[in-house]
C-alpha cells in the first residue's frame, strides 16, 4: 500500500448497502463530477468544492470493523477525479479479502485514453473488481437492471478490465 497522505472528498458514505453492488457493502460517494448527466441521482455529488475532506486510513478502519461486509462501492460523484486515495482504500480491502466495485460517469475506453495524464487511474483501475462504466443517459432509463441506471452502461469484470487496457 503506497499508504498517500492526500485526504478524499466525499460527499458521504453508506456503512450497508445492499443495493450497489453484490453482498452487503460500505459505499463511499465522492465528491466532484464533470458529467452532470440530465437525470443524475446524485446531483449534490457535482461540485468539486462541496462534501468534506476524510483520511483515506479512517475509512479503512471503518469497513475493515465491520465483519458482513463483501466488499467496498466507490460512487459519486466521479471516482476517477481521485483516483489515488481510492487505489490505497481498494488495496487494503482487497488485503482484507473484500471487493471493489468502483461507478463511473467515463465509459472503461476514455479511462484507458486518460491513464496518460493521470497513471493513478491504472493505479485504481488495477484494484477494481466490477467496474459500472458509462454515463447515466435518462432516455435509456431502465429500473430492472442490476446495479445500473440505464441500458448503455456496463458492468466490466477485472479480467475484461484488463483485456481492454493492454
Amino acid at each position: 500500500m503506497s499508504n498517500t497522505t492526500s485526504p478524499l472528498r466525499i460527499h458521504s458514505s453508506v456503512a450497508e448497502s445492499i443495493v450497489d453492488g453484490p453482498g452487503i457493502r460500505t459505499v463511499i460517494f465522492t465528491q466532484g463530477c464533470p458529467h452532470h448527466c440530465p437525470g443524475c441521482h446524485n446531483p449534490q455529488t457535482h461540485d468539486f468544492d462541496g462534501g468534506f475532506l476524510v483520511d483515506p486510513q479512517a475509512i479503512i478502519a471503518e469497513i475493515l470493523a465491520n465483519p458482513l461486509l463483501a466488499g467496498v462501492t466507490f460512487s459519486g460523484g466521479e471516482p476517477f477525479c481521485q483516483p489515488a486515495p481510492l487505489a490505497d482504500i481498494a488495496r487494503a480491502v482487497h488485503a482484507a479479502g473484500l471487493d471493489v466495485v468502483v461507478y463511473s460517469g467515463y465509459t472503461l475506453e476514455q479511462l484507458v485514453r486518460m491513464t496518460e495524464a493521470d497513471p493513478a487511474i491504472v493505479d485504481l483501475l488495477s484494484q477494481v473488481d466490477l467496474l459500472i462504466d458509462g454515463p447515466f443517459i435518462q432516455a435509456e432509463r431502465d429500473l430492472t437492471l442490476p446495479f445500473r441506471g440505464s441500458r448503455n452502461q456496463r458492468i466490466l469484470s477485472q479480467g475484461e478490465i484488463r483485456q481492454r487496457m493492454f
